[in-house]
């Protein structure tokens, strides 16, 4: 079963995309998941600030920008991973870096 990782952080303390790839914690983590075989796929999105938050309404679109709500830790990126069970995956969320940096959420994904 497919499982999304949705990694909140705190987007004041943001690391580079180089930084991160070559933290060694993220690195062993990313070792680690390939060589189960969970590694499915995933990607960083750029900081909240950058995007827009878009409502469609009552026949009207109301778009403002930024994320959705104003917090301090904000969706920061995902990871799609293939487990055997939600216990396999929580197990690998738990051994990511930004597991102690922020929060990762993890979803089962709808598949068909």
């Amino acid at each position: 079963m497919e499982y999304a990782l949705v990694i909140f952080h705190d987007e004041a303390g943001e690391l580079s995309p180089a930084e991160i790839d070559e933290h060694p914690r993220h690195r062993a983590w990313l070792d680690e998941v390939r060589r189960r075989g969970a590694f499915a796929g995933g990607q960083r999105l750029r900081p909240g600030r950058a995007g827009r938050t878009v409502r469609a309404r009552a026949g009207g679109t109301l778009i403002t920008d930024g994320p959705f709500i104003e917090t301090r830790e904000q969706v920061g990126g995902f990871v799609l991973l293939r487990c055997a069970d939600l216990d396999e995956a929580t197990e690998l969320a738990a051994l990511h870096p930004f597991a102690e940096l922020g929060a990762i959420e993890v979803r089962p994904v709808w598949t068909r």
